[in-house]
C-alpha cells in the first residue's frame, strides 16, 4: 500500500479523499474538504465529486486514517528537548553505566556547556546512584544536572552545588549530590538558569518538532519556579505562536502568583504546583507508609488552607488553578482545599472555573465524587502504568501489590463523570500519544481499562476541554472547526471495548462507531504522515525538519 502524495504546502482549498475520516458527523466518512484552514465538508467519496471543481488540489489518502490531532495535556518542553538533543540516561542500568555515558557525552561538548541529562532509574540497580565526586571526575568538573526518570530527584556536580547559595540547609539536601525535595528544585532552577540561550532554544525547537512528528498539535506546558523559569515559558509561548509549530498552552505553577501568570500569558496559575512528590523518589504523600520504606509516608508541601486559598484567588481572577498530586494523602489535602474554596466562592463559581489536577494517581470514590461535582479535570498519564505498573513494577515495590493495583483508575474516573485529559509528562515518558491510548485501553489492572475510543477522546478533545477551549467543539473533525488534524498510516480499524462484557474487537459496520487502529499487544503504533494545525502543516513525513528555525 503506497503512501499518499501530499504537497509540502497545502493549498487554500483542497479535498482529502479515499481514506477514513474519524468524525462524529459520519462514522463511515472517507473524504474531507478544507477551505482557508477550516473544515467545510465531511462525507463520502461519492459526495466529494460535487466539490472537485471548486478546489485547488485533491489528495488521494490511499486508505489512510485522518483524525483530530492529539493534545498532550502535560509537558515540560525544554527539559524534553534537552533529553532529545542532550544526555539520555534511560538506558543507564547501573551507576557505572551512567558515569560512562556522562563521560562520553562530555567529550563532545565545550567546557562552558551545562551538562543536562535525564532518565536514570535506580529501582533495579545493585548499588546506589553515583556520588557528586564521581560525577565531577566523569565530567571534568563541569556544571552537571541529571534528573531521575520521575524528575523528583537528581544528581548534581560540585560545581552546580557551589552555585546554589544556602542549599545545604534545604530540605532533601545530601552531601553525596543526590538531592530531593526543596534542594532538588533549587539545584534544578540554578542549572536551568545556567543554560545558554541557544541551548535552551535548540531544546525547545526539538521538543516541538518531536510533538508534531507524533501527531500532536497542542501541548500544555507545565512551567513554574524550580521546574523551569518565567523566561523559559515566555520564549516557548512565543515559539508556539508560529504556525509552523504546535500550539503551546502555558501554565505557571506557583502559589498565589496570579499577576506573574497573567504577565507571562499563562491561562492558569496551575500545573506542577506541588502538593507532594513522586512514588519513585519516595516523596508522594501517603496515608500509610511505603512498603519498601516503612518509616516514611512521603512529604506534603501544601496545607488544605493553602490549596483552598489559592483556588479562591484563581477563581476570582478567572484563571485555572491546579496542583501536582499523586499520593492518597495528598489527594485528601487537595479535596479538603477544594471544599474550603467552595465554601468561600460557592460551588457554581468553582464549576465554571474548570480547575484541574495533574496525575491524580491514587484516588478513591469520595475524591472522584467531589472532582465530578466541582468540574475538576483529572489530567493523567497512561504511560505511567505501562512503565511502572504490574506485579514486578515500581508501583508494586513502593506500595505492595494490593495498593499498587488501585493506581490510575481510568474506568472509575470516567464512570464518576470526572473530565479526563491525557498527557505524557514528557520527559518523564515520551511524546507518544498512541502508546498512551494503548496503555489506558490495556491497563495492567483490567478493571481500570477504558475503551480505545474513550482513551483517544481524552488525548484529543479532553485536552482541549482541560484548557477551557470549548468553542466550536474543538478536538473533533466537524464542519466549521479549524482544520487541526493528523494523517496516519495504520492497519485495520476496529471498535474496542475495555473488557469482555461486550465484544472486545469488532469491525461490524452496524455498530455505527468510527474505527480506530488496532492497538492490541505489540501491534505497531500508527505512523504519522502529516500533522496540520489550523490549516498549516507542522509535520510532513517527507520533510522531517519542517518547523525548525
Amino acid at each position: 500500500m503506497s503512501n499518499p502524495q501530499i504537497p509540502q504546502e497545502l493549498p487554500r482549498r483542497y479535498l482529502l479523499t479515499g481514506g477514513h475520516i474519524y468524525s462524529p458527523v459520519d462514522p463511515f466518512a472517507t473524504s474531507m474538504m478544507v477551505v482557508d484552514g477550516h473544515i467545510v465538508w465531511i462525507g463520502s467519496d461519492a459526495g466529494a465529486h460535487v466539490h472537485q471543481d471548486s478546489v485547488d488540489d485533491i489528495v488521494d489518502l490511499h486508505d489512510c486514517l485522518v483524525t483530530p490531532a492529539f493534545v498532550d495535556a502535560h509537558v515540560h518542553a525544554t527539559a524534553t528537548g534537552l533529553g532529545l538533543v542532550g544526555l539520555d540516561l534511560s538506558d543507564a542500568h547501573s551507576a557505572e553505566l551512567l558515569l560512562t555515558l556522562l563521560r562520553e557525552h562530555c567529550t563532545a561538548l565545550p567546557r562552558t556547556a551545562v551538562i543536562w541529562g535525564h532518565g536514570w532509574d535506580d529501582t533495579d540497580w545493585m548499588v546506589g546512584p553515583p556520588t557528586r565526586r564521581q560525577i565531577d571526575e566523569a565530567s571534568d568538573g563541569r556544571i552537571v544536572y541529571l534528573s531521575r526518570v520521575d524528575v523528583h530527584s537528581g544528581l548534581v556536580s560540585s560545581e552546580l552545588l557551589r552555585r546554589c547559595s544556602g542549599i545545604e540547609s534545604a530540605q532533601g539536601f545530601h552531601d553525596s549530590g543526590h538531592l530531593r525535595m526543596a534542594a532538588h528544585l533549587q539545584a534544578r532552577a540554578v542549572a536551568f538558569d545556567a543554560l545558554d540561550p541557544s541551548q535552551r532554544g535548540q531544546a525547545q525547537q526539538a521538543a516541538l518538532l518531536e510533538a508534531a512528528r507524533h501527531g500532536i498539535a497542542s501541548i500544555h506546558e507545565m512551567a513554574g519556579p524550580g521546574i523551569s523559569s518565567a523566561q523559559d515559558l515566555q520564549s516557548l509561548l512565543a515559539l508556539g505562536m508560529a504556525d509552523s509549530h504546535p500550539e503551546v498552552i502555558g501554565y505557571w505553577g506557583a502559589l498565589h502568583d496570579i499577576e506573574l501568570a497573567r504577565e507571562l500569558g499563562a491561562i492558569g496559575c496551575a500545573g506542577d504546583l506541588f502538593v507532594d512528590g513522586s512514588l519513585g523518589s519516595h516523596t508522594a504523600c501517603l496515608r500509610t507508609p511505603y512498603a519498601d520504606q516503612p518509616d516514611s509516608t512521603g512529604v506534603s508541601y501544601l496545607s488544605p488552607e493553602q490549596v483552598g486559598d489559592h483556588i479562591v484567588e484563581c477563581t476570582n481572577a478567572n484563571l485555572q488553578a491546579g496542583f501536582h498530586v499523586i499520593g492518597d494523602q495528598a489527594m485528601d489535602i487537595v479535596c479538603a482545599g477544594i471544599t474550603r474554596a467552595g465554601s468561600i466562592v460557592g460551588p457554581a463559581a468553582l464549576r465554571r472555573a474548570g480547575h484541574r489536577l495533574e496525575h491524580t494517581e491514587m484516588v478513591d470514590g469520595d475524591h472522584l465524587r467531589l472532582l465530578a461535582d466541582m468540574n475538576v479535570t483529572a489530567s493523567m498519564q497512561p504511560a505511567f502504568d505501562a512503565a511502572w505498573g504490574g506485579r514486578d513494577g515500581m508501583y508494586a515495590r513502593r506500595l505492595g501489590m494490593e495498593r499498587a493495583s488501585t493506581l490510575n483508575p481510568f474506568a472509575e474516573v470516567v464512570a464518576a463523570g470526572v473530565p479526563l485529559a491525557f498527557g505524557s509528562d514528557a520527559p518523564v515518558t515520551a511524546l507518544r500519544p498512541w502508546e498512551a491510548v494503548r496503555a489506558a485501553a490495556f491497563h495492567r489492572t483490567p478493571e481500570h481499562r477504558i475503551s480505545t475510543r474513550a482513551s483517544f477522546l481524552a488525548h484529543t478533545r479532553g485536552g482541549r476541554r482541560a484548557a477551557r477551549q470549548e468553542g466550536s467543539e474543538p478536538g473533533v473533525l466537524r464542519e466549521g472547526t479549524p482544520a487541526t488534524f493528523a494523517i496516519w498510516r495504520s492497519g485495520d480499524l476496529v471498535v474496542s471495548a475495555p473488557d469482555d462484557r461486550v465484544a472486545s474487537w469488532s469491525t461490524d459496520p452496524r455498530s455505527g462507531t468510527p474505527g480506530l487502529p488496532d492497538l492490541l499487544a505489540d501491534a505497531p503504533a500508527p505512523g504519522c504522515l502529516l500533522t496540520v494545525r489550523a490549516g498549516k502543516v507542522i509535520h510532513h513525513a517527507d520533510h522531517p525538519t519542517r518547523g525548525a528555525a
